[in-house]
């Protein structure tokens, strides 16, 4: 068994949870060795550009960010990555320092279908900075320094808290039979205004098909998404 702590919260989670079985770990076109390399190498050359072009807007967020609201500039969280395994997940904070014990209090408000992840259009423990740089993608850009260390890769399904992957079946967790990712399919699709289900759908379907090709294209694929912010609150 796996204690995670976030905030006032402790959730407990089998291995087996995590895992599933061992014939649920998908095997996809993409699955060879040679698109792994070739993965792998973008994801450290656009990884570590990245960071080292985005450093002044990241000085400048960091600013505005303890400006308006006493606290760290980085909000580290556990998230679950392939094969249920956790690490340390960055994002520049764009909530209230007590965002995880208010979180109980509005779980009856959740505008995602579906119940396993928490969206809310107007969540009052988003500062007002933090409302821009969400829209903006900009508060998930740490997650380069993921990429660097080899927790999470440019293009994958999102991260998902312990506290979600409790209550996956057996077909969320084919979510898990790969890398984490800072774009996705569904990312580039709509975002929080698609259903929980549907978002599954759209990462399974990248496993199932993904290639170099199609990661470029969803890379591609999110400029125009994070500048129009289509489902971004």
């Amino acid at each position: 068994m796996f204690l995670y702590r976030l905030g006032n919260d402790a959730v407990t989670i089998s291995a087996a949870h995590l895992a599933g079985t061992t014939a649920g770990w998908l095997h996809s076109p993409g699955s060879g060795r040679a698109y792994a390399l070739l993965k792998r190498g973008l994801d450290i050359i656009g990884s570590a550009l990245g960071l080292l072009m985005l450093a002044p807007l990241f000085l400048l967020v960091g600013l505005l960010v303890r400006f308006e609201s006493p606290g760290p500039v980085l909000f580290s969280q556990t998230r679950i990555g392939r094969r249920g395994r956790p690490f340390r997940c960055w994002k520049i904070r764009s909530m209230y320092t007590d965002a995880e014990a208010r979180k109980a209090a509005l779980l009856a408000q959740n505008e995602m279908q579906g119940g396993t992840t928490f969206k809310m259009k107007r969540d009052p423990r988003i500062t007002r900075v933090g409302r821009f740089i969400r829209k903006a993608s900009i508060d998930e850009l740490p997650q380069l320094w993921n990429v660097l260390t080899g927790d999470m890769s440019l293009v994958g399904p999102r991260p998902p808290v312990p506290a979600e992957v409790a209550l996956y079946d057996a077909s969320h967790r084919q979510r898990l039979s790969v890398k984490p990712g800072i774009t996705c399919i569904w990312q580039v699709s709509g975002r929080s205004d698609i259903p929980f289900g549907e978002q599954v759908q759209l990462d399974v379907r990248y496993i199932q098909q993904r290639s170099l090709w199609m990661d470029l294209r969803l890379l591609l694929a999110t400029i125009p998404a994070v500048l129009f912010a289509r489902g971004a609150y």
